[in-house]
């Protein structure tokens, strides 16, 4: 017997999907912000950023490699030893001139060290569980899954952000204020007079107190005001200060221009030349508002230099920490060479299966409520009230999501675990996808009464939904794992899984934007509610052994 056989799945479940979670999130996600704050234009990130989704779309054209050849203990190990490399070099990267192609390039290889690592992983947490053990930490599983996902756009952002306060020119905020047409008076540049300093520049605003007129259709068309903002100082030789404006605080409805990044660069040859930021006011404002903007200059590439090197060594940590904790199941370790006997074999057994067309509509449709609605959730919370929104702010939106949201997923993809463990998938997924899917309502709620920023049924709301999807979410995860049963090439099979998992996220949500433009927010939220039917009537075709997920006695 392996030495490490029966260790707890306690000790190594949570770090083992912590980690899965990590590069997908920082690749898929956090490099647009990376991106836009270096000042690549978003059309180029966008497109490269989306291409680098690939690898976890076709990944089951090597799952078969990964599922005969050495154990997917050896392949989760050094996939993540490559991994926590990668992110280091990817922060190295960034103070280069040419970082933009050397990053796109290292975030290639992070994209296909993940895409691997992923189906090593799900296939190792399939040798090294019992099927009542796979459905008792599925949601677990998912949970920790979500942490990596709020540790990659949370508090790596927030890192960046405090090193970019701490190492750039002191920051500055200037106000604004919403003005009848009739009183609007515009600010002339002509006057502005810049006096080189001594010393290290410092960031000028003017004027500091901005007027912007209020839109008044039929009478006036002018709804924008323009404050400009130069250095009183050249930067070093050779150095370039990048300054970013954004709204700190005050009405959602006096922001920048969308038609602006809010991002500027001052080098030797500019730094007394003031740059134009256009404010402008929703057209739907119609009495007084104002705001405060902050102006920082921070050190961007610096920043994410050492957030993604530390990240990086966080990676290697957990890696050693892997290495040691996760067990040794009894999994074959073989140098069989692949052919296309073994990819044909993989997919003929995959869809071939008793059930297969309600399953392929289940793995597709199942969440396509819920991968809409996570695209539009976020900006209807944070949108002015005058546009539709709630109006919360960065903080609420913290609170409401980061801390209370996330308590909530988790004790739901907890419970979810358990009680299938209890009861077994057959009996609990139809009750599961309505969990998931009625608590999509509350959004319509949320749209329809628009209750102020701080009020309790926001928060309450949130709580509901989040836990709803935690719980839910389970079925999904478990019919998987059930669908691939023993097949001899399970890991594989399962990667083919959660590639139709992904399509099924991926499509929708690529819509999601322009049907919520169509529609608006109230009516948006309605129609993801029905985009839940489809999915809740292929359960009713699925196949599903009753005994699947109980322990057995």
């Amino acid at each position: 017997m392996n030495q490490n056989k029966d260790r707890s799945p306690w000790t190594w479940i949570p770090t083992l999907y912590f980690f899965q979670g990590i590069p997908y999130s920082i690749v898929m996600i956090t490099s647009g912000l990376i991106y836009k704050t270096m000042g690549i234009s978003i059309a180029s990130f966008a497109f490269w950023t989306s291409l680098l989704y690939l690898p976890w779309a076709i990944k089951p054209l090597w799952s078969p490699y990964i599922d005969v050849v050495s154990t997917k203990r050896n392949w989760v190990i050094w996939t993540q030893l490559l991994l926590g490399c990668a992110f280091i070099a990817a922060g190295l990267m960034m103070p280069l001139s040419f970082f933009y192609p050397l990053s796109l390039g290292v975030f290639a290889v992070i994209a296909i060290s993940s895409a691997s690592h992923d189906i090593a992983a799900d296939g190792f947490y399939m040798y090294a569980l019992d099927q009542h053990k796979q459905a008792f930490f599925v949601g677990i599983r998912s949970t920790f899954y979500r942490f990596a996902m709020l540790t990659a756009l949370g508090l790596i952002p927030v890192l960046a952000g405090t090193i970019q306060k701490s190492t750039g020119l002191k920051p500055v905020t200037f106000q604004t204020r919403s003005v009848p047409p009739e009183e609007y008076v515009p600010f002339d540049p002509s006057g502005i007079e810049i006096v080189k300093s001594e010393g290290e520049p410092a960031l000028l605003i003017f004027p500091r107190n901005l007027e912007v007129p209020v839109f008044h259709e039929g009478k006036s068309a002018i709804d924008s005001a323009v404050v400009y903002i130069a250095l009183s100082a050249p930067p070093e030789n050779g150095e370039t200060v990048v300054v970013n404006v954004v709204r700190k605080s005050g009405s959602k409805d006096i922001d920048l221009s969308k038609k602006q990044t809010g991002r500027f660069e001052f080098t030797g040859s500019n730094w007394n030349k003031p740059v134009a930021a256009s404010v402008k006011v929703n057209h739907n404002l119609t009495g007084s508002a104002s705001s405060e903007f902050l102006v920082t200059a921070g050190n961007i590439a610096f920043s994410w230099m050492v957030s993604l090197g530390i990240l990086g060594i966080l990676l290697l940590l957990l890696a050693i920490y892997n290495r040691i904790m996760l067990p040794r199941p009894d999994e074959k370790s073989t140098s069989e060479k692949i052919g296309w006997s073994v990819y044909k074999e993989v997919f003929v057994s995959f869809f071939t299966k008793p059930g297969v067309i309600p399953a392929l509509i289940f793995f597709l449709l199942y969440r396509l409520g819920e991968s809409q609605l996570v695209k539009v959730a976020t900006p209807f919370l944070v949108d002015s009230r005058s546009s539709g929104g709630i109006g919360l702010t960065s903080a609420q939106y913290g609170i409401a999501y980061g801390t209370i949201g996330m308590l909530c997923l988790t004790l739901g993809g907890i419970l979810g675990g358990i009680t299938a463990a209890r009861f077994g998938l057959r009996k609990l997924i139809f009750i599961m996808a309505l969990c998931m899917n009625i608590p999509i309502s509350v959004y319509i709620y949320l749209s329809q009464v628009q209750p102020m920023p701080g009020d309790l049924t926001i928060y309450l709301s949130i709580a509901l939904e989040q836990f709803g999807y935690g719980f839910g979410f389970t079925a999904y995860m478990l019919y998987m794992l059930h669908y691939v049963g023993e097949s001899r090439y399970k890991t594989a099979e399962y990667a083919i899984g959660t590639s139709l998992m992904a399509l099924g996220m991926m499509l929708p949500g690529m819509i999601s934007g322009t049907v919520k433009e169509a529609l608006g927010y109230q009516h948006f939220f309605i129609y993801v509610i029905l985009c839940s039917i489809p999915g809740l009537i292929a359960i009713r075709f699925l196949k599903i052994d009753p005994a699947f997920g109980i322990k057995k006695k």
